[in-house]
């Protein structure tokens, strides 16, 4: 007897104790219970919108810079968008052919309150090169001299491929010879005097042209 007395006892302690814990946890989500940790919600920021009184303000602007011949009517319809975006490109910004503010911004039309309040969104301007891209080595473009355009030009004669003067000069005529001479020996053939085909017509190279391991 005493034993059934101890057994209900447990169980009754387990469930009170299990309605506690139940209760507890949905008061701290709200009044529900979560057994996988529940959803979190991702908060949006405003999102900024022109006003149709700016719209047509920045069509009126476009028309006089001649990007756009539309009306004046205060939709952002295809062809607004088309010409906010050529707007966009010519002065440093994002080219979405949204009307957002740094657009507005830059074309000098002014922003209400709560268009104030938003933030310009960096990915409103163009990428700009940052200054180490400038410092970059630059591949040495391959140039023949006169020298080596003569001697193509002499042997591309005694091949049938060329008929004019030997000038030294890369003109059409020498150009098409040299395409005719390329696709003979099996080499691309660009029309151009580079490193290749000068050493498969044995020209020496210049030791500048040795170094620059040109193609072109």
């Amino acid at each position: 007897m005493k034993y059934l007395h101890y057994v209900l006892f447990v169980s009754l302690f387990s469930a009170v104790a299990g309605y506690a814990q139940t209760a507890a946890l949905a008061g701290s989500s709200g009044g529900k219970a979560s057994i996988d940790g529940g959803s979190k919600s991702v908060k949006r920021g405003p999102v900024f919108r022109a006003t149709k009184d700016q719209i047509v303000a920045a069509q009126t602007l476009l028309k006089t810079k001649h990007i756009y011949s539309g009306e004046a009517s205060g939709k952002l319809d295809p062809d607004t968008r088309t010409a906010i975006k050529n707007y966009q490109k010519g002065n440093g910004l994002s080219a979405s052919g949204s009307l957002n503010r740094a657009t507005l911004e830059k074309m000098g039309i002014d922003l209400n309150e709560k268009q104030r309040a938003i933030p310009v969104s960096e990915s409103s301007y163009a990428k700009t090169k940052s200054a180490g891209d400038d410092n970059k080595p630059r591949r040495a473009v391959f140039r023949a001299t006169k020298e080596q355009v003569l001697a193509a030009q002499k042997m591309l004669k005694t091949g049938g491929m060329y008929s004019g003067e030997e000038t030294g000069k890369l003109d059409d005529p020498t150009r098409e010879g040299l395409k005719k001479y390329q696709e003979a020996k099996g080499l691309k053939a660009t029309g151009t005097l580079n490193q290749m085909t000068l050493e498969k017509m044995g020209i020496s190279l210049t030791e500048k042209q040795k170094g620059s391991g040109g193609t072109k």
